[in-house]
């Protein structure tokens, strides 16, 4: 039975491998390092937790169930994930990747993968064209984040698939913000999907988890083997935990996302706010796009302000959300990239990106939308004030 997705995040993790569980409705939390072996000819499907744990395969089963491919991989943070991915390539490969991007997956691109002889091309994703012309015949991986993170670009995924095909080059796609509940990135193409499931699929702010998922056999085998060899897993308490947030996924999300569309149109609406970014808003530029590769615009949004001084005045001013590094949370989140997620890109890159310092990005909580909506309205007013 293909259950429908609402349904596989409350039920994928438990629904087969743990005929031990006596009828438990909660996978078990397999606390143990080693696990013991019946014969010296033959060993069990687990040795060594490392490499394997049955509360860890619960969650990964879970989560290429969700995106339809074919293993997934659970791994201590976001940034694990990422860099398991990255790490399957070789010395002499090329990637294209969207300049818009995480300030954490900038960093490793940029300060770590030249060390391995691996090369990159940042480009704008929103320019098919300018894609194309920065493939070369060294091109092995085509990277992908969409909506991108902080300015919410919007790549156009299927017509990136189709020029990596043309050019035997793979596609990895970072899905935090739309997470599979928005966004199947397999079934349009992509070869893995990546998440930093410490953001939507927990939820609650409490734990570090990165999530990958890969389309084919030959593919999992290359992430595995990183896996195991670097040894960056997710600890079963964590797994756990992950397991049990991502069953309310649906509705945390979902609520959230509706909010998110109301704090966007009035944000639009208020003169000393010069641009807003979110793509449900239909003066987006990528709209139209994400419209037909995405069932939400999401819960994330940025806007800028005229100034840092501005911009600090709103902050300081703002009452019920966290301040604070990360999304995704029941509790709002307002943070400022230039000095959180994307403080280590240069200042002259994070300009060339929008990345100003008058950009805010607002994560939207479960709180009360009118009680949301006061308090943007108040702060807006004492920034005003302050101009």
């Amino acid at each position: 039975m293909n259950n429908r997705i609402e349904t596989a995040l409350i039920h994928g993790a438990v629904r087969e491998g743990f005929a031990d569980k006596k009828g438990a409705v909660n996978v078990p939390m397999y606390l143990s390092s080693t696990f013991h072996q019946e014969s010296i000819d033959e060993f069990g499907e687990y040795d060594y937790a490392r490499s394997g744990n049955p509360t860890r395969a619960a969650l990964e089963k879970a989560i290429a169930e969700l995106e339809g491919g074919h293993r997934g991989f659970a791994f201590a943070t976001g940034m694990a994930a990422v860099s398991a991915c990255f790490m399957i390539l070789s010395a002499g490969d090329h990637i294209v990747i969207t300049e818009d991007v995480y300030g954490g997956t900038y960093r490793f691109v940029t300060k770590v993968l030249p060390r391995f002889g691996i090369t990159h091309t940042f480009v704008d994703f929103t320019d098919i064209e300018a894609i194309k012309a920065a493939v070369k015949p060294e091109t092995k991986l085509i990277y992908l984040e969409t909506p991108s993170n902080p300015t919410l670009g919007i790549t156009d995924i299927r017509a990136v698939v189709d020029i990596a095909k043309a050019n035997g080059a793979m596609t990895f796609l970072d899905n935090t913000f739309m997470t599979p509940l928005h966004q199947r990135s397999l079934e349009m193409g992509v070869d893995v999907v990546i998440h930093s499931a410490t953001k939507f699929l927990s939820g609650h702010s409490d734990i570090l988890a990165g999530l990958v998922v890969a389309k084919d056999e030959a593919l999992a085998d290359r992430i595995y083997f990183i896996q195991n060899s670097f040894g960056s897993v997710l600890g079963v308490q964590d797994c756990y935990t992950l397991i049990q947030n991502m069953k309310t996924t649906a509705v945390r999300f979902n609520e959230e996302s509706r909010v998110a569309m109301r704090i966007a149109e009035f944000l639009e609406a208020q003169p000393l706010v010069e641009n807003v970014y979110y793509p449900g808003l239909k003066s987006h530029p990528g709209y139209e796009i994400h419209a037909s590769q995405s069932t939400s615009a999401g819960a994330v949004l940025s806007f800028t302000l005229p100034s840092y001084t501005i911009a600090k005045v709103f902050v300081e001013a703002m009452k019920i959300p966290v301040f604070a590094v990360s999304l995704g949370g029941v509790e709002s989140i307002l943070s400022y990239p230039a000095k959180m997620s994307h403080a280590a890109m240069e200042p002259e890159e994070r300009a060339k990106r929008g990345i100003t310092d008058g950009l805010l990005r607002f994560s939207v909580g479960l709180e009360n939308e009118d009680d949301l909506l006061e308090d943007f309205k108040q702060a807006l007013e004492k920034a005003q004030a302050a101009r």
